[in-house]
């Protein structure tokens, strides 16, 4: 079973992300989970945001990318929202990355995409940081690089729809997520 780093959305490291590792880790995954901020998790969204404008966007990213140093080159890239945002980022870095897994979020240039690399993306339908034809636009190109590339999109449901904490949790799509991304896992 691979390893997997799992970054973290805007809000910062919150208990969604370590309870989410650890039903990775029920599956016999090795997961990280770093911590990009390296200070508190924030309770909403715009309280997420400034704190991103103070960290920087290039300080999460090397931070990432020092999360990174030690695990195998076949580790697996996946993130919730801004995380998968930061997966898709570090993809052109890590060639041989096992996957892609994004939640919550788009992420990935098709010019980093090797042919037949496995992606599975989970998002709201719609979504409000991902338009719809702003998704099929990045479907269509990682496609046409070469991705293996599945897309589930979740009608009717909010942003962050896995996590238990936030108002827009949707436990019934969060059902649904979670067997098809411990699936996609086990088959790499």
């Amino acid at each position: 079973m691979p390893h997997v780093v799992l970054f973290h959305s805007v809000y910062g490291l919150r208990p969604a992300v370590r309870a989410a590792a650890d039903r990775l880790r029920a599956a016999g995954h090795q997961v990280s989970t770093p911590d990009l901020y390296g200070v508190a998790a924030t309770d909403t969204v715009e309280e997420g945001f400034a704190l991103l404008d103070k960290v920087g966007h290039d300080v999460v990213l090397d931070r990432a990318r020092a999360a990174l140093r030690d695990l195998p080159a076949e580790t697996v890239l996946a993130g919730f929202s801004m995380g998968a945002g930061v997966a898709g980022a570090l993809l052109a870095e890590r060639p041989e990355a096992a996957a892609l897994l994004l939640l919550h979020g788009t992420g990935g240039a098709p010019d980093a995409v090797r042919p037949g690399l496995p992606v599975q993306l989970h998002l709201a339908d719609p979504d409000p940081y991902d338009a719809p034809d702003e998704v099929d636009e990045w479907q269509q190109a990682l496609t046409d690089a070469g991705a293996d590339l599945t897309v589930f999109r979740y009608p009717g449901v909010g942003h962050l729809f896995t996590d238990p904490d936030v108002a827009e949790h949707s436990p019934d799509a969060s059902a649904a997520a979670w067997p098809r991304v411990l699936a996609f896992l086990a088959a790499r």
